[in-house]
């Protein structure tokens, strides 16, 4: 490990130090509180399991003239049900009370998928159980019906299988802006057999802004199409670009230095932290020699007819670049119009 990279490990562990002795400090927050629809769901699934089981104290009393065959199927009815509502009521406060303490709510989202997922497993083996007298039985069932379904719907156990892929490898997650395929946008629901965008740009925009487009398409898309993911957890940030185009005979050396002036105003600081990053992510791959700038660059290239290309580069979070290109296109043309002499943009048919 470098001397330098070694030196932000130990910055890191002081700020770890430090958070953790402010949290001794600071009182702490109280723990997660049930909504008022969750304590209306538990009263409803309580006084539901009330109601079974006066139901099956009353078969046991005989109240009901029933035959032996017709109380017995009462009974286990009864019990099946009260085992799923009680299942769905733990479900209900582990999401509560549990994965409620979770703080990042990318991680609490994709607890609470699984966590549902795996009650209504159970309740799907609980109420299988039920229509048979042995627990082999059902298991044998249980296989013979998942293999025959396997054939029937082979799309959307390619989905599901899709969705344990992005829960295992994150390709992206809840809030990532992505592409993939012709879509793109910010991803607002992963689901167990479709994801859903929040479209940006588009066919109706130029700019990254949402359209109020939603797009859903198969979570098994992600088997075999690529994934570009703009927001990735390990630098999420993008390289953008604002081009002028400018005479031959304009003060080149101005321009550039005026250029890059403005754009470290407005992103020098935070661009240079980021590529900071940058090149510690690039030195644990085998392109670790990439040459990259800390700073907002400028280069000139030859634009197809009698003008030159001023070309200003630097990094930005893709939500922010809209924004930050923006501020930086009006910062940059009132600085470059204010000197006539030495910036000279084409005129006329040179445009």
């Amino acid at each position: 490990m470098s001397d330098e990279l070694q030196t932000k490990v130990e910055e890191v562990k002081q700020d770890a130090d430090v958070q953790r002795e402010l949290s001794k400090t600071t009182p702490r927050k109280k723990g997660p509180a049930a909504k008022t629809r969750d304590k209306l769901l538990i009263g409803t699934h309580l006084a539901l399991l009330v109601c079974l089981g006066v139901i099956f104290y009353l078969t046991r009393l005989q109240v009901f003239a029933l035959s032996v065959n017709t109380r017995d199927l009462v009974r286990r009815l009864v019990i099946t049900l009260a085992v799923a509502i009680g299942l769905l009521i733990i479900q209900r406060l582990l999401e509560v009370y549990l994965i409620g303490y979770v703080g990042n709510p990318v991680h609490k989202y994709n607890m609470a998928r699984v966590l549902r997922l795996a009650t209504w497993i159970l309740i799907g083996f609980v109420l299988l159980t039920s229509f048979f007298q042995n627990w082999y039985t059902a298991v044998v069932s249980f296989g013979l019906i998942s293999l025959i379904l396997g054939f029937a719907l082979q799309t959307p156990i390619s989905s599901f299988i899709g969705w344990i892929y992005i829960l295992t490898r994150e390709p992206y997650r809840v809030g990532d802006r992505i592409k993939i395929g012709a879509a793109t946008g910010d991803v607002i629901d992963v689901g167990y057999l479709d994801t859903t965008l929040w479209e940006f740009g588009g066919d109706y925009l130029s700019t990254d802004h949402p359209t109020g487009l939603v797009i859903k398409f198969p979570n098994s898309s992600v088997l075999n199409t690529p994934v570009y993911n703009y927001t990735w957890p390990l630098f999420p940030y993008v390289w953008n670009e604002i081009k002028f185009n400018v005479a031959y005979n304009c003060d080149l050396e101005f321009v550039s230095s005026t250029m890059q002036e403005v754009a470290e105003q407005e992103v020098g600081e935070a661009m240079m932290k980021r590529v900071t990053v940058f090149r510690e992510l690039l030195a644990q791959t085998p392109v670790d020699q990439l040459q990259v700038q800390e700073r907002p660059s400028v280069m000139f290239r030859v634009g197809p007819n009698t003008y030159l290309e001023a070309i200003v580069r630097y990094l930005v979070h893709p939500k922010e670049a809209g924004r930050v290109k923006s501020r930086l296109i009006k910062n940059l043309l009132a600085r470059l119009n204010a000197e006539p002499e030495r910036v000279m943009f084409p005129r006329g048919d040179q445009r």
